[in-house]
């Protein structure tokens, strides 16, 4: 059996001081922006529900 690893000290480093996947529009899910209105289209059809069509 393998031996469990050293314990590292605490870090007390401000957690708010780091950027997080939410701060970007990427952490919630957006897309890159395209350019094309058919891509703008495709994408509106495909995130809206179905009741608001």
């Amino acid at each position: 059996m393998s031996t469990p690893p050293e314990p590292t000290g605490l870090v007390f480093d401000d957690p708010l001081d780091q950027p997080s996947p939410d701060d970007t529009d990427r952490g919630w899910g957006d897309r890159p922006a395209t350019v094309s209105s058919a891509a703008d289209l495709a994408r509106f059809l495909d995130e809206k529900p179905p009741h608001h069509l």
